[in-house]
């Protein structure tokens, strides 16, 4: 039903709790595809060998990355994760729910959706700051890149798809405009 797409990076040693936290959406036959997409550092491809991933190597420009990972995908939703996001209970069920609505209500082209951020640390700063990024989603429509997005291919197409740069992600979701992102439940857990 889903692809899901990590452009890696220097966060390899991240890459096995992200990849563990996929298995209920693997086992419910949501996963069909996971593609680890990097510049060829040879761990990646090892834990993509030993996590029955999907290993493609491209260039070092993110952006193109994630394009040649849309490219490979086998399903018509994409879903691009950061190397370090930890998608937490329950992310699977949502996700499902998500695609389903959408699907039935003919809408699957012109909605995309991406997790509530969760910063792994203690005390009052990583809260404040998950509260501002709830409150950034709700008054300008963007979230942070780093908390992943859940897109149809077609949509992901008619705009354009990831452009070059490091900020690749920052555009898509800013060309996706307000009003087309739905902010799920679920989170997803980042290093602070």
């Amino acid at each position: 039903m889903i692809s899901v797409i990590i452009a890696t990076g220097p966060t390899e040693r991240l890459l096995v709790p992200t990849l563990a936290a996929l298995v209920p959406g693997v086992a419910q036959g949501l996963v069909r595809d996971v593609l680890l997409v990097d510049a060829g550092n040879s761990e990646v491809a090892d834990i993509a060998e030993a996590a029955g991933c999907t290993y493609l190597e491209g260039p070092a420009d993110a952006g193109a990355r994630l394009r040649l990972g849309a490219a490979h995908a086998r399903s018509h939703w994409l879903l691009f994760l950061d190397a370090a996001g930890l998608l937490q209970e329950g992310w699977s069920r949502e996700v499902r729910s998500f695609i389903e609505q959408v699907e039935r209500t003919g809408m699957a082209d012109r909605r995309a959706a991406t997790f509530r951020l969760a910063i792994d640390r203690f005390g009052v700063m990583p809260r404040l700051r998950e509260t501002a990024a709830v409150a950034r989603h709700a008054v300008t429509g963007r979230p942070r890149p780093e908390q992943g997005l859940l897109i149809h291919r077609r949509f992901y197409e008619a705009q354009g798809g990831h452009h070059g740069g490091v900020r690749a992600a920052r555009g898509l979701i800013a060309r996706l405009g307000r009003g087309r992102l739905i902010l799920l439940r679920s989170q997803i857990l980042l290093p602070d």
